[in-house]
């Protein structure tokens, strides 16, 4: 069973895309050579600027849907500080799984 991460690609323009995936480079390949996701195609250069390791698949949606609720400027000092997954999950009021 492979770890899910979560991660977030800055565009060319600046916005942040964030996502879920098993493999992020399998994946950041995947959204440079315009087979990921439609939003990204044609926004490149991408560029990965934060990724953790999460787990289970249920906890990586879960921390996907919070990030998503954030607004730029919070997602901004999320990827300045780059906090460790228990912090992360703390940021999001997530509680991990036992």
């Amino acid at each position: 069973m492979d770890a899910w991460s979560v991660y977030l690609i800055r565009t060319a323009g600046g916005e942040l895309y964030t996502g879920i995936t098993t493999d992020v480079e399998r994946r950041l390949e995947a959204h440079r050579a315009g087979c990921g996701a439609k939003y990204l195609r044609g926004r490149g250069p991408l560029a990965l600027v934060y990724r953790r390791k999460l787990g289970e698949r249920g906890l990586a949606l879960s921390v996907e849907r919070g990030l998503k609720r954030r607004t730029k400027a919070e997602k901004e000092a999320l990827v300045d500080s780059a906090p460790s997954r228990r912090k992360l999950l703390r940021i999001l009021a997530i509680e991990p799984p036992s």
